[in-house]
């Protein structure tokens, strides 16, 4: 069993920055993909953006490619997601996901493993 526990939401500025982590349990973290979805009020959740096991393959969904970036650190256990140029849009629910099969996918019907989800609020 694999738990994840997100932290870094807030409210921010549109503009503005904002890190989302999430640390893992267990010990094999470093051979997931981690993706990270979010979900807004009233819409379904939908992709933001994913790693492999090692960092060295990411897909991002379009509304976020040069803004958000992934990353993890296998040796804490953590992903992160680095937002910044946040939009109003970007308003959300964001979770974590994890993926034992290591592929770094789009969907979230893929993913194994989710957290509880952290709120980003970004005003205009």
């Amino acid at each position: 069993q694999v738990q994840l526990v997100e932290s870094g939401g807030g409210l921010v500025q549109a503009g503005g920055s904002l890190r989302l982590a999430c640390l893992a349990s267990g010990r094999t973290f470093s051979s997931y993909a981690m993706g990270w979805f979010r979900q807004a009020p009233g819409k379904e959740r939908e992709f933001v953006a994913a790693t492999n096991w090692n960092g060295g393959r990411h897909n991002y969904a379009d509304s976020v490619k040069g803004r958000f970036t992934i990353s993890r650190d296998n040796a804490k256990n953590t992903v992160y997601l680095q937002m910044n140029s946040l939009k109003p849009e970007d308003t959300a629910v964001y979770y974590c996901a994890a993926e034992i099969n290591g592929r770094t996918s789009i969907n979230s019907y893929e993913y194994d493993y989710w957290g509880q989800g952290t709120q980003v609020t970004v005003s205009s």
